[in-house]
């Protein structure tokens, strides 16, 4: 008999957090509120003072992987993470992820050292090469810049960017604000993405869930910041049940994929603690209402934010779970494709 789901978090109860983590996500909260300026700017400055950015490693790799900053366009950029030992693969018989960072569209980059440490763990863990692109932020760059920005990025994966030979797979994935990215740049490519991770995707609507009012108090949480981020990011005038912010019910209203389409098969990644869980589930509820093959994984400790932290059990069981998912899918693709060849024979 299997035990009963633990009750979900309540109104001033605290997440179970090593208190270094519990720092630091305390730190982080106090800047972020501290950059955002009533006039809708942000403090550049303030921010980089403690976002701290580590430059790339292709000469010297780091827990083996090698990093490499790539030119993308003008001001597009990718970093690309390589693994040196790939368990035995070639790097052309390595998938590819293409990931953007989370940050609630305004913080952050690929050379954040967080994001750039969290790159390195999951190109170590699938193998894979990923690409973390450095989209441009809001509020200087609103939407669809950063849709924008990913759909080029991943084009020039596609293209072959500075990789020997086409990958077997192509992924997009994200967390947070680079999960809500992940799904419209694999929303504007149908057929060309393999597989979307979508880890604890940022998404928005004007009536508060259920999980936003009981954890308004948890990491991340609080809806004047919430509500801040996306002022910055959406066109002006608009709500946030506008299409980039409210993507269940944008999925719900186009309804059923019609003959012919199809939807990568998406990974959500759903934290206990985190106060966007009810969106996340409800995406992933839209996905399978139209047709798509979704796998929801559930953490039941976790913060928003918590896979920044290496320490936590929760990051590291994310890391096998999406390595699981990326190996399932690309040996899925493998054998359609060998099953196609054999037939046009």
């Amino acid at each position: 008999m299997s035990s009963p789901d633990p009750p979900p978090p309540q109104v001033g109860e605290k997440p179970p957090l090593p208190w270094r983590a519990r720092l630091l996500l305390r730190g982080v909260t106090v800047l972020h509120a501290a950059a955002l300026r009533r006039d809708g700017t942000v403090n550049r400055l303030l921010l980089s003072l403690f976002d701290r950015t580590v430059p790339p490693t292709a000469s010297s790799p780091v827990d083996g992987v090698a990093s490499s900053d790539h030119a993308v366009s003008d001001h597009l950029r990718v970093r690309l993470f390589t693994p040196t030992d790939s368990k035995g693969k070639e790097e052309e018989e390595l998938p590819v992820v293409v990931y953007f960072h989370g940050g609630g569209f305004a913080f952050h980059s690929a050379s954040s050292s967080r994001f750039d440490a969290l790159c390195r763990r999951l190109a170590s863990a699938v193998p894979a090469t990923v690409a973390s692109v450095d989209y441009r932020l809001a509020p200087e760059h609103r939407f669809p810049a950063a849709y924008d920005d990913g759909d080029a990025a991943l084009r020039w994966v596609l293209a072959g960017g500075v990789l020997r030979s086409p990958p077997p797979a192509v992924f997009v994935a994200g967390d947070s604000a680079g999960g809500n990215v992940a799904h419209h740049v694999a929303a504007r490519a149908p057929g060309a993405v393999a597989g979307v991770v979508a880890i604890q995707p940022f998404f928005g609507g004007e009536a508060p869930t259920a999980s936003e009012l009981r954890l308004c108090g948890a990491p991340f949480g609080a809806p004047e910041r919430v509500a801040w981020l996306w002022r910055a990011f959406l066109p002006p005038g608009v709500t946030r049940d506008h299409d980039a912010a409210n993507v269940p019910a944008a999925i719900a209203r186009r309804g059923r994929l019609r003959a012919g389409e199809s939807w990568p098969p998406t990974m959500v990644c759903v934290g206990g603690w985190d106060p966007h869980q009810d969106r996340q589930r409800a995406y992933a509820d839209a996905l399978r209402g139209a047709g798509a093959r979704v796998e929801v994984r559930e953490y039941a400790d976790a913060v928003h934010a918590f896979y920044l932290f290496e320490e936590l059990g929760e990051s590291k069981r994310l890391l096998v779970d999406v390595a699981e998912f990326v190996n399932r899918r690309t040996e899925e693709l493998k054998k359609e494709r060998a099953e196609d060849g054999a037939a046009r024979q």
